[in-house]
């Protein structure tokens, strides 16, 4: 390809005049001696690979710490263990709360020095339980530390220029993104290593015969105009044969789109929408739905306990009661129930949503008859992260009442769903079990490249669900994987494509 030199953006001259065949470039390079800024470097190597002037030779990854906003503090002040050590050598000796008081230190941070101080033989409990110097060396562990932290302060440190002291303090002490109790912070950054080619190397030949470094101005201003300077100046060339930058119009993820679709379409079904909150407690989450309190699925393995608030106040009634005797004996069902002593605390302990059935449960006491009504729900369970498995994902859920509604009124339902929603070819029906269903049915639909997966459960609701919540007509209902729909609708081979940070993907991906 043949170049024509007074068509190169100044970043390109002033790089390729700099350097020479041979030569290792960097990006650190052009930044120390070009005084680029990390952007412009970035801009220069992406135009001049494209031109077939510069090739990457290599890439190499490297690790730098910097201090955190503990880290600058602990570099002023000292750290926990420097300034107990100081203040003891100084005031003599003090009870761990008197120094967690005085130097304003939580009681934790002094527990962990003091720990630090006693088995490194510098510091010991006296017979008043006090903290007393044992002997008058800081551990070295203690002034490496403090020789990093100074070091830090005039920039981040090259993992490549620590010694092996250094390094076993840093790989102890930091955290990667910085996290708020450590001094360090992780950095890591690959280096990208490019050299001149032949091409190369004849436009700066090039450069150099038609006199252009760099400095040609690009554009006429005021000041040059009324200071003369145009008049001796010289001036960058344009080229008529450039293409005009791409223009990129906003729009719509869309993943986004295809959710806000499907809602239209059960919408114009005659569908109602419901909605609720992400976390939850059991009672909703598992127990309405005629799931026991010993289900395997509802231990700390599968759902995601919330810390605080841990336990919601209290449950509705007479909802509460009713669940709890149809778990016990069956209440008024005609079932004989789970045969247990219902736990009323675990009921009240909050998780994050774990099944998009839920929301069918509150919906229930409310519902017209008949009625139908769904929702696009997020949905969190402990799961391995696959192409077709995701730590949180969303389901749509719905349900169907009346006198009239059967199984074949559900079949009719799935298939719309998997073919008309998800666009699926091939569909198949397996009998599946669900403690709130019977029976029971699971979706499956075969994907052009991933085969046969589960698009979700369905059934009809037990009447152990829907009497105690006070309904007494059958219960058609749903939950499927609408992350699984959009794969096949969007035509993607992975879940976690749906929501990747890749903008251009995004950009360029089909929508409905």
């Amino acid at each position: 390809m043949e170049i024509e030199v007074r068509n190169l953006h100044p970043l390109e001259i002033r790089l390729l005049r700099h350097v020479s065949l041979g030569e290792e470039i960097t990006a650190q390079r052009l930044i120390e001696e070009l005084d680029y800024k990390v952007g412009q470097c970035n801009q220069a190597f992406s135009w001049l690979i494209a031109k077939g002037l510069l090739v990457e030779t290599g890439r190499k990854n490297r690790v730098f710490y910097e201090l955190t906003d503990l880290g600058k503090e602990q570099q002023l002040k000292g750290t926990p263990v420097q300034r107990i050590f100081s203040l003891l050598q100084a005031e003599g000796p003090r009870s761990l709360p008197e120094i967690a008081l005085e130097l304003d230190l939580d009681k934790s941070d002094v527990g962990s020095a003091f720990g630090l101080l006693s088995k490194a033989g510098c510091c010991r409990m006296d017979a008043d339980n006090k903290a007393t110097i044992a002997s008058g060396v800081l551990p070295a562990e203690v002034l490496v530390s403090k020789a990093l932290l100074d070091k830090a302060l005039d920039g981040a440190l090259d993992e490549s220029g620590l010694s092996e002291d250094e390094r076993s303090f840093l790989n102890k002490n930091s955290k990667k993104r910085g996290a708020t109790g450590s001094p360090f912070k992780v950095i890591e950054r690959e280096d990208v290593f490019y050299a001149l080619n032949e091409a190369g190397e004849s436009t700066k030949h090039a450069l150099e015969l038609a006199n252009l470094t760099g400095e040609e101005l690009g554009a006429v201003t005021p000041a040059i105009l009324s200071s003369g300077q145009w008049k001796s100046a010289s001036f960058r060339s344009y080229s008529l044969n450039t293409p005009p930058a791409r223009l990129i119009p906003g729009r719509k993820n869309p993943y986004g789109s295809y959710l806000q679709w499907v809602k239209d379409k059960l919408c114009s079904l005659g569908f109602e929408e419901f909605d609720g909150p992400l976390v939850e407690n059991e009672f909703w989450n598992g127990d309405a739905l005629f799931m026991p309190q010993f289900h395997s699925a509802r231990d700390i393995h599968d759902v995601y306990y919330v810390k605080n608030p841990s336990h919601a106040k209290m449950i509705e009634e007479p909802y509460l009661s009713q669940v709890a005797a149809t778990h016990t004996d069956g209440w008024t069902t005609g079932s004989r129930g789970w045969r247990y002593e219902f736990d009323h605390e675990f009921t009240r302990r909050q998780v994050m949503r774990s099944q998009g059935t839920v929301l069918s449960a509150k919906t229930l006491p409310h519902a017209k008859i008949p009625g139908k009504y769904f929702g696009v729900a997020r949905c969190f369970r402990y799961d391995q992260v696959d192409a077709t498995h995701g730590a949180d994902f969303y389901q749509t859920e719905g349900i169907v009442l009346g006198e009239d509604v059967n199984l074949k009124t559900l079949l009719g339902l799935l298939k719309m769903f998997a073919e008309e929603v998800a666009g699926a070819e091939e569909v198949k029906y397996v009998p599946g079990y669900f403690p709130f269903t019977e029976p029971s049915i699971e979706v499956h639909i075969k994907h052009p490249v991933l085969g046969w997966f589960e698009l979700g459960g369905s059934g009809i609701f037990r009447p152990e669900v829907t009497k105690a919540l006070g309904i007494d007509v059958p219960v058609l209902a749903w939950g499927l994987g609408i992350d699984r729909m959009a794969l096949m609708h969007l035509g993607l081979n992975d879940l976690r494509e749906l929501f990747t940070p890749d903008i251009e993907s995004v950009r360029m991906r089909r929508g409905n």
